[in-house]
């Protein structure tokens, strides 16, 4: 059988704490210098909203601001995220990589659904080799909302999946796999938070841990 897998990226594949904290710094030194921004990085305001689309970033962030500069820090951060990304900065989870190798050769397709904007997702992906595992990625940016489900949705519908996983730390990644008909499989990682794991049909601590879930939903290793 094969079992299609579609993990989030930020908080579940990708520790994106290693680059999160220098390059949000980066982008509100940018703003004291150039739109008058007063006090500290609001690290722990942006941690609490983590995973949620980077306008809605910015809508909670810069409240007062205009479009145009919420618009001039979104791209400021983002080029911040992927130069740090190139230069070796960041870092995937323990085992991604060796969890990928099982996967595949128990049959799994595997899919990146992200919040994460296209060029980001392609800067990690290409810095870590993960093209050789995971058969398509998308971003949030491929569909008209920024709902979680919704892109989740266009990709079962664009690969026809008829049955699967998906694998994330927030309760977005929990919805999407239930709407769509999908397993959910919650990371109590970094950015989780214990009232939205509950939700999920299956709760792991590491990614090696994957491999057993399936096995429990009767999907062997030679994939028959």
């Amino acid at each position: 059988m094969n079992t299609s897998i579609i993990f989030d990226m930020d908080g579940t594949l990708f520790r994106t704490e290693t680059i999160l904290e220098k390059a949000l710094d980066e982008t509100f030194h940018f703003l004291r210098k150039n739109e008058g921004w007063e006090g500290d990085t609001p690290i722990e305001q942006y941690r609490e909203i983590m995973g949620v689309p980077l306008p809605v970033v910015w809508e909670t962030l810069l409240p007062d601001y205009s479009v145009s500069v919420r618009g001039a820090a979104d791209d400021y951060f983002l080029n911040r995220l992927i130069e740090n990304i190139r230069s070796g900065n960041g870092a995937l989870y323990p085992g991604v990589i060796a969890l990928f190798e099982k996967l595949t050769a128990m049959k799994c397709t595997l899919y990146i659904a992200s919040n994460g904007l296209i060029r980001y997702l392609e800067a990690i992906v290409s810095h870590y080799d993960l093209h050789d595992w995971i058969t398509a990625t998308y971003s949030i940016e491929h569909i008209e909302t920024l709902n979680k489900s919704d892109l989740v949705a266009h990709i079962v519908t664009t690969h026809n999946i008829q049955d699967g996983f998906v694998v994330g730390d927030r309760l977005s990644d929990i919805v999407a796999a239930q709407t769509n008909g999908l397993t959910a499989v919650g990371c109590r990682f970094d950015f989780s938070q214990e009232e939205e794991l509950r939700q999920a049909d299956h709760v792991i601590n590491r990614l090696a841990d994957l491999p057993d879930i399936l096995s429990k939903s009767h999907i062997s290793v030679e994939g028959n």
